[in-house]
């Protein structure tokens, strides 16, 4: 079904919305996936907080322009699915890794953080990014284990007092 002006336009304001607004975005190449399979993909993304949308890739440019997955506009050839992640850096990443290792047919083209373009292979490295909880803990993990330490210290003292006093106990009983 072809598109009228009106309908372009608002699906490149709409990418563009999701786009200015997104930490990371992922394009990949779908071709040969089933109706399905993108079922699933987009079922997957929607429960990760994920933007998932097919585009043509002259409209993707045009939505791109002025945000910082500019950089993905000169490597947008082909059959793409974009992918944006709007809460955690991540998100997108997960979602199309774990989805393409279970269906070889989605190949990732362009991976894009920060307004800089990624080699397709550093998916790897995105995808395994913890979480915000995640950051979270483990920077609350690492605040809390000198505190922890110095308990474990102090607590020290008085139990090797007690290990000595009973000692010397055991010394003097076995004198008498």
């Amino acid at each position: 079904m072809a598109l009228n002006l009106n309908d372009k336009k608002a699906i490149v304001a709409e990418v563009a919305e999701v786009a200015s607004g997104s930490l990371s975005a992922i394009a990949a190449e779908y071709a040969g996936l089933s109706v399905g399979q993108m079922t699933e993909l987009r079922l997957k993304a929607r429960e990760s907080g994920v933007y998932l949308r097919v585009v043509k890739n002259t409209l993707a440019r045009r939505a791109l322009q002025g945000t910082d997955f500019e950089c993905m506009n000169e490597a947008l050839t082909g059959p793409l699915v974009l992918a944006f992640s709007q809460e955690d850096p991540g998100a997108a990443a997960r979602v199309i890794h774990d989805f393409a290792k279970d269906n070889g047919k989605l190949e990732v083209k362009l991976v894009s953080i920060g307004g800089k373009l990624l080699a397709a292979g550093d998916i790897e490295r995105l995808a395994k990014m913890p979480t915000k909880d995640q950051a979270i803990s483990l920077v609350m993990a690492l605040m809390l284990a000198p505190v922890e330490k110095l308990a474990r210290t102090l607590n020290e003292i008085p139990t090797k007092v007690t290990r000595v006093v009973a000692a010397v106990r055991d010394q003097k009983q076995e004198a008498a």
